[in-house]
């Protein structure tokens, strides 16, 4: 069997499904293949049912501190992991279901199978339907990336896992290790300790959350520490040896000295590795530790061939994929003669960065020292939330929000965040940042009361010399 689009789209992620929806909606004959589950990683495996998980984790600790809230609950608060489980796929089969729907609403044809391309404008899909030959005017690639495994311990699924051997664990883990303090290790050691459980985090770096801003990571050390997780920063796991009843670890510590523990389970989140072998790319982009290069646009070396989000260059972040993918499509209905498309370039210093631990972290552009790096002279605000009324009468006044400005122009630079709530609240400076506003502009922005949103305005204010409340 042999079809023909204007595009096909390889990878059903929140890049590629997003890409095939603006594709179609610019009248173009679109078609998307997925070898798995429509969503992606993102959708099925990723950033929603982790935070289904997360949630009832969050609801967990509130329950267990009731009594901070003038409640009483009788009886003993403890969770149930299959039903936590279970209520995260749930969410991530509802939202299956609802791109599911998208495509059939786009009148986008879904090929299941297995994608390999045999030039820059054909592929072949092994699936469901034997081998089908496609063609299209164009292609993109959004095949995504997957966890990074330990040279010396790949996951098993048992007593080594990755992110997605620790959504859905067979058991609750009595004592975890984490290896890596990004987002994704950062969430599940925030959640695993929430649900109860001994949790030790290792980061070979000097501080966890390497990429946020210090004051951030400090922060963020200090209150996970006092929730009882260890971290050890500075630290590297020499050796894992795994068995039916646990797993040692050999930890070298910043001092260099190795110690031998014993954990229950093990969770590896060291980065990711690009899904572009074996899809028939070698000869037609340039990559970069597997990663395809491509222009502001999508533009591969191959005309015709186009790749977006996890499977190019970073950030890794699903919002970045989703942008690229709406980017692309609009510069592919560009070169097929639509004029009433402008698609703009992706500028990565205006993607914000969220993770869901408790408490919550959310930043955009540069940090302190980045922008020193850069040569900026800096106009720098903090404001705590212990002086915001909102996060004192919800009972989280422990947080802060960090701005960084040009002192020469006003320029906002950077934005970070910690504490309840920010992942929703970041979005605010984003705006700022794309329409590149200033400080007098924040200054004057008039923010609701009672929110924390109001600690954002209180950090510019603070930056000046200004802030009224501390």
């Amino acid at each position: 069997m042999s079809a023909s689009y204007d595009v096909i789209v390889l990878g059903s992620g929140p890049g590629g499904y997003v890409a095939a929806i603006r594709c179609a909606q610019l009248g173009l004959k679109t078609a998307i293949v997925e070898r798995e589950l429509l969503g992606g990683i993102c959708l099925n495996w990723g950033c929603i049912p982790t935070k289904a998980l997360l949630r009832s984790a969050e609801i967990l600790h509130y329950a267990q501190h009731a009594s901070d809230y003038g409640l009483k609950i009788a009886g003993k608060i403890e969770a149930d992991l299959e039903a936590v489980v279970k209520r995260s796929r749930g969410v991530a089969k509802q939202l299956n279901a609802g791109v599911t729907h998208l495509m059939k609403k786009n009148k986008i044809t879904v090929h299941m199978g297995t994608g390999t391309l045999t030039g820059p404008t054909s592929l072949t899909v092994k699936g469901e339907k034997g081998e089908e030959k496609l063609t299209a005017k164009h292609i993109i690639v959004a095949t995504g990336a997957r966890a990074r495994d330990l040279p010396f311990a790949p996951a098993d699924g048992k007593r080594v896992w990755t992110y997605r051997h620790a959504m859905t664990p067979p058991e609750m883990p009595k004592k975890l290790l984490v290896i890596g303090s990004g987002a994704i290790g950062i969430e599940f050691a925030s959640f695993y300790n929430d649900m109860d459980c001994d949790v030790t985090v290792v980061e070979m770096l000097d501080r966890i959350v390497p990429v946020e801003d210090v004051d951030v990571s400090e922060f963020l050390e200090a209150s996970l520490t006092k929730q009882g997780i260890e971290i050890m920063t500075g630290a590297g796991v020499e050796a894992l040896a795994v068995s039916g009843k646990g797993v040692k670890a050999k930890i070298k510590d910043g001092k260099g000295t190795v110690t031998e523990t014993e954990f229950s389970h093990v969770i590896v989140a060291i980065g990711i590795v690009p899904n572009t072998e074996n899809v028939g790319l070698e000869k037609l982009v340039e990559m970069d530790r597997g990663f395809i290069q491509i222009d502001p646009y999508g533009r591969t070396k191959s005309k015709g061939l186009w790749a977006i989000g996890d499977c190019t260059p970073g950030p890794w972040l699903a919002h970045k994929a989703s942008h690229e993918g709406v980017t692309t499509a609009e510069a592919i209905a560009k070169e097929l003669g639509n004029k009433d498309v402008h698609p703009h370039p992706l500028d990565r210093g205006n993607i914000p960065g969220c993770t869901y631990c408790h408490p919550q972290i959310a930043s955009v552009g540069l940090t302190e020292a980045k922008a020193k790096e850069a040569g900026y002279t800096l106009k720098v605000g903090k404001f705590p939330f212990v002086g915001n009324g909102k996060a004192i009468a919800l009972g989280e006044a422990a947080g802060f929000v960090k701005t960084v400005f040009d002192a020469k122009t006003g320029e906002l630079l950077g934005a970070h965040m910690v504490g309840a709530e920010v992942t929703e609240m970041i979005q605010g400076f984003v705006v700022g940042k794309t329409l590149e506003t200033t400080e007098a502009e924040l200054m004057n922005t008039v923010f609701p009361h009672p929110t924390i949103s109001e600690s954002m305005h209180e950090s510019v204010l603070a930056a000046y010399g200004r802030a009224l409340h501390i």
